[in-house]
């Protein structure tokens, strides 16, 4: 039995992307650079990731971390990297922009949402940053934005349950409200419940050990502590599956 909930992976390799689908996700929002909370992926992870999968794929366009207020030459960078992921044969893109006001920059986001037709268009989490969710709400429902990706302005989807459940009273079937952040096995039925949305999305993600013997402690390539240089976070068949079978 197919659950009526879909569950989307939020996904940054092959090897995740495939575990995901083995697990049973009926999406993956395929993104670099997680540990910024997610970068566009190369045309090489698009295009590889794209032969080996039957299920949608979404592509994250972000020229970067940090905030959602872009300069021209970064919107051009996004342009063309949301042209290359079309052509890739993506089944979405997931965008995000802001004032520095704190509102939806509606201009931006109208011109992705034509770029990419007739594929519909995720504002990603940058949602969660605006001033006035309700208000940040209507203006991509007015945009033909398909899709949003929201916490409830929260830290985790449970601290902010019940704005979600108001944002999906609100949309009334206008624009789909998926909850994302924290979403895991323990969680997820509940937040479900709580709310009404019918899409979840998570990373579902393990530690692994890297495979080196060898291991200089005294270089460190990454500016981040988590994971640790040796460690690899990968999305586990296994906790998609517990996900996906908790919604049935």
């Amino acid at each position: 039995m197919t659950s009526p909930v879909l569950f989307e992976a939020c996904v940054d390799s092959v090897d995740s992307a495939l575990a995901a689908e083995r697990g049973g996700a009926r999406r993956v929002e395929l993104c670099d650079n997680l540990v910024e909370g997610g970068t566009t992926p190369s045309a090489g992870m698009i295009e590889i990731v794209r032969s080996r999968l039957t299920i949608p794929i979404v592509v994250m366009i972000r020229p970067r971390g940090g905030d959602f207020l872009y300069d021209l030459d970064e919107l051009g960078v996004m342009r063309h990297d949301a042209l290359n992921a079309k052509a890739a044969g993506v089944a979405g893109i997931a965008i995000g922009f802001l004032h520095d006001d704190g509102t939806v920059d509606a201009d931006r986001t109208r011109a992705f949402v034509e770029l990419a037709r007739p594929l519909p268009v995720t504002f990603h989490k940058a949602f969660d940053m605006t001033r006035d969710l309700g208000e940040a709400l209507e203006t991509l429902v007015s945009l033909g934005v398909h899709r949003v990706l929201t916490s409830g302005g929260a830290r985790s989807v449970i601290d902010g349950v019940d704005e979600l459940g108001e944002l999906v009273r609100q949309s009334a079937g206008r624009i789909v409200v998926m909850a994302g952040g924290g979403v895991r096995v323990e969680n997820a039925a509940h937040i479900v419940e709580s709310t009404g949305v019918t899409e979840l999305h998570g990373r579902a993600a393990v530690r692994r050990n890297s495979g080196m013997t060898f291991r200089n402690e005294r270089v460190r390539m990454s500016m981040s502590t988590t994971p640790e240089e040796y460690e690899l976070m990968a999305t586990d068949e296994l906790r998609v599956r517990e996900i996906v079978s908790s919604l049935k």
